[in-house]
């Protein structure tokens, strides 16, 4: 599978997960000719830069899609457990998870690595830092207590 870095925030997990910000239509289409057959949305559709019909969208590419959407300001164990479900249901599916801005996302990765093989921790963690660290509310959600009460700092931006 090759790569779309030209799609916000795109990263590879493994050879059949790979994550970004929201993709455009057009970029549906390009991650469907990857081999991709199920796509993961964590961002809520009320969300700026959401696509006003993506299920729809997902749908006529001739992909499944599922819709968890996490609230930033107030992301919750069900839907961790509803994402780790959706992964896991998926054993063998191509998939791309993505949110609006890929901070949800590689938030909810490193979360999953800590208990999967998907992929290392220092990874996901990684990958995570070259996005976004986590504070606030996230700061809990992914383990990091330490965390709590800074703000998030995205990469590029606090450091």
């Amino acid at each position: 599978m090759t790569d779309l870095p030209h799609i916000l925030n795109w990263r590879r997990i493994n050879d059949r997960i790979t994550t970004s910000g929201q993709p455009s239509e057009a970029e549906l289409a390009e991650i469907q000719k990857l081999g991709v057959t199920h796509v993961i949305n964590l961002g809520p559709h009320h969300n700026k830069g959401a696509l006003e019909d993506e299920a729809g969208s997902v749908a006529a590419l001739g992909m499944r899609y599922i819709y968890i959407p996490v609230e930033f300001e107030d992301p919750t164990d069900e839907d961790f457990d509803a994402f780790r479900t959706a992964v896991e249901n998926a054993p063998d599916a191509v998939m791309h998870v993505h949110c609006i801005y890929n901070a949800r996302v590689s938030a909810f990765f490193y979360r999953y690595a800590k208990s999967s093989d998907v992929m290392s921790e220092d990874d996901a963690a990684a990958n995570m830092e070259s996005i976004w660290r986590p504070g606030d509310d996230w700061a809990e959600f992914v383990g990091n207590p330490a965390a709590k009460g800074r703000p998030n700092r995205y990469a590029g931006e606090d450091y």
